[in-house]
Formats: C-alpha cells, sequence, structure tokens
C-alpha cells in the first residue's frame, strides 16, 4: 500500500527546513532507493556495529522475543531490508508481518525476501512516513491484535521531546494493551561513535550527499554536491552525533521554487542520533504513556532492547515526572 507523502508535502518540508536556523531536513528524505541501498553499504563497514550487534541478539533471542510479545500482528516501523524481523517471526508466535517504510522500491524487495524465509505467512508492505501518520489503513491483516518492533536505534534521530511524540503516536496505531520492542543504541566512546558515521570507504559520505540528488531530481534544486563536504561530530551535552553537509563556500541554490542561501562553513543538518542510557529511555517511554517491561543487551553494553507496554490509562502524574526527566536531556542541547 501506498502512503508515501506526495510531491508537495515534501517541496513543503524542504522549504520549511531549508528556512530554519540551523538548516536541517527530516531524516527520511535519506532514504529514496538509492539512498537506502547506500545505507545497506554503511550496515555492512566494520565500524558501524549497530546493525551487526542488533542482529545477532535478535537471532539468539529471538523465540524468547517472540514470545514476550505474545500473539497479533507484528508491526515494524522503518522494515528496511526486513532482515531484523525474521527472527521474531522463525518462532512462529505472530500471526502476520505489516513492513513499514518509506522508500518503496526498498519495502518492495525486502516482503519478497520475508516472503521466501516466512512462506504461508501473511505479509503486507506499507509504504509511508510512520512518524507522520495518523493511522495504519484499514486492512484483513490489521483488524487483529497488533504488536510493534522498532529496531535499529531509530528513535536516536528525533530530539527528546519529538521522540515521545513518535512513541505515543506508535501508541496510537497499535491500540490499546499493546506491546513494543525497540532498539536503543547506548552512548560509547566518542571515537567510536564519530568513526561508526563516518565510515574509512566514505558510504556515509555517499549517503548524505545522495540527498542532495534527489533534492535536484525531484524538487528541481541546484545543489552542486561537489560544494559541500560530509561531517558527523559527537556533542556531548545533548548526547548525540550530528551529521550535516557543510557548505564548502557562500553559495545560493533553488529549490521547491524558493532560493536558498548558504554562507561558507554553514551546516544542513541532515540527521542527528542521539544516544540514550536505559534511564533516559525509561523516562521517555514513560512520559509517552509506555511502561517498561524488561530489557536485554549485548555483553559489552553498546544496544539494548527494551519491552514496553502501553498502559490503558497511564497515570498523569507518573508520565508528568518523567516528562520533565526526559526534557532534561532536551535543556541540555
Amino acid at each position: 500500500m501506498d502512503l508515501h507523502p506526495v510531491p508537495a508535502d515534501m517541496a513543503q518540508l524542504v522549504r520549511e527546513g531549508l528556512a530554519r536556523s540551523p538548516k536541517q531536513l527530516p531524516a527520511w528524505l535519506l532514504y529514496d532507493d538509492a539512498g537506502s541501498e547506500l545505507f545497506e553499504r554503511i550496515c555492512e563497514q566494520p565500524e558501524y556495529s549497530l546493525t551487526r550487534t542488533e542482529t545477532e541478539l535478535l537471532t539468539r533471542l529471538g523465540p524468547e522475543l517472540a514470545a514476550a510479545l505474545g500473539p497479533g500482528a507484528l508491526v515494524e516501523f522503518g522494515a528496511g531490508n526486513g532482515r531484523k524481523v525474521s527472527p521474531l517471526l522463525a518462532a512462529g508466535r505472530q500471526s502476520a508481518c505489516v513492513a513499514l517504510d518509506i522508500s518503496a522500491d526498498h519495502l518492495r524487495r525486502a516482503c519478497e525476501g520475508l516472503r521466501e524465509r516466512h512462506p504461508g505467512l501473511p505479509i503486507l508492505g506499507i509504504c509511508c512516513d510512520y512518524s507522520t501518520l495518523d493511522a495504519l489503513p484499514d486492512h484483513p491483516l490489521l483488524r487483529q491484535p497488533r504488536i510493534g518492533f522498532f529496531p535499529g536505534g531509530s528513535l536516536g534521530n528525533f530530539a527528546p521531546t519529538e521522540a515521545i511524540r513518535l512513541l505515543r503516536r506508535f501508541g496510537a496505531l497499535l491500540g490499546g494493551n499493546s506491546r513494543l520492542l525497540i532498539g536503543i543504541d547506548q552512548p560509547k566512546a566518542v571515537d567510536r561513535l564519530e568513526a561508526a558515521y563516518n565510515d574509512a570507504a566514505g558510504w556515509s559520505a555517499a549517503f548524505a550527499l545522495n540527498l542532495l540528488k534527489r533534492l535536484n531530481r525531484e524538487l528541481e534544486g541546484t545543489f552542486d554536491p561537489e560544494g559541500f563536504r560530509y561531517e558527523a561530530r559527537w556533542e556531548q551535552e545533548a548526547s548525540r552525533i550530528a551529521m550535516a553537509l557543510v557548505s564548502e563556500r557562500s553559495q545560493s541554490v533553488r529549490v521547491a521554487g524558493e532560493r536558498f542561501h548558504f554562507d561558507a562553513g554553514e551546516p544542513l543538518i541532515t540527521e542527528y542520533s542521539v544516544k540514550y542510557s536505559p534511564e533516559h529511555f525509561h523516562a521517555l517511554a514513560r512520559a509517552a504513556g509506555w511502561h517498561p517491561l524488561n530489557r536485554w543487551s549485548d555483553p559489552s553494553g553498546d544496544l539494548s532492547l527494551h519491552l514496553l507496554w502501553r498502559l490503558e490509562r497511564a497515570n498523569s502524574l507518573e508520565q508528568a515526572n518523567s516528562l520533565e526527566q526526559a526534557n532534561s536531556l532536551e535543556r541540555a542541547n
């Protein structure tokens, strides 16, 4: 099912993002078909351990995690290549898989791979921006209890207050008394973090620069990719990696029907990746009406999987206290 934002909506988001200070565009714009393929390359690099660590954890604990999630349609937010969900589906506890992703071609291939690995299991792909989705479409596979899966540390692409809104949105999409399994990338040594987002082979840079090519192609942009350099650096106070395309010179570009100026050295933020400790993440989850049930981690503590339960009637005082804790991250920025 294709619910991808229409070009007019994309144009408005780009105009709004380039009018901000600092300039910043939604991270999902990175994931056209070419961008999705480039991200797959990043995940294979020796510096980027997140995907390997999470996949190993999911593979080792697949039956236990699937049992903890319980029966129903497994809804994966940001399905990517569809491989991370396979250890859960292989346990045979879930009745269907609903994969959500922003790249239609990539999603189609992911669903084909899921059908091959799990014959007989109903598979539904929905191309959409899950961060703005108000409701899941009416479909027979979704007329049953829903459980959620959000791997990859992708919550880190959202600032703390945005992350709370996203978790609330997931709760609304999944329905009452639902469960959510979410992967959280945790803080670690700065040199490891910066290397992970600026690999020696240059795939991270190519991934970011592909955004400019997409804007040129789809929104009649005039970006010169050679006029920007890629940069990834750790921001300690906000506990995040900031990824940006930095203008090499003073220049003006036209995109989405408007002209925008870049000073020399001015960044265009392509995405952030916030690293949450378990305590900070639990505060976010509670503020969004979710109750932490269990946590699993790799031996080195690089990444953790959290099982959350959505309270039917959340305690407003607990939410308020948790929101205050979560906002401490936002105030630090």
